[in-house]
């Protein structure tokens, strides 16, 4: 959680230019590949997650994590959640 609003902006816009550190871009890297085509995920994501400090648990809760949220949304859009 963070009340930078500027932070906010820029990992919305293009992650990859904010202002985070190289392991929150690696797992950010991952959740946008789970969430784009998971079947493209390779052992080579988890080997450079577990390269800067992600054991196979925090791996696998990220995973759920991400995987629940791209659930969650499919089903509101479905339903039309948020349309007027």
């Amino acid at each position: 959680m963070t009340f930078d609003d500027e932070l906010v902006e820029k990992l919305k816009t293009d992650y990859r230019q904010a202002p985070i550190s190289e392991a929150e871009r690696v797992m950010c890297d991952y959740v946008v590949q789970l969430t784009k085509d998971a079947t493209r995920i390779t052992p080579d994501y988890h080997v450079k997650m577990r390269a800067h400090g992600f054991d196979d648990t925090a791996i696998l809760q990220i995973t759920l994590i991400a995987a629940w949220f791209n659930y969650i949304n499919r089903v509101a859009d479905a339903l039309g959640v948020g349309r007027g």
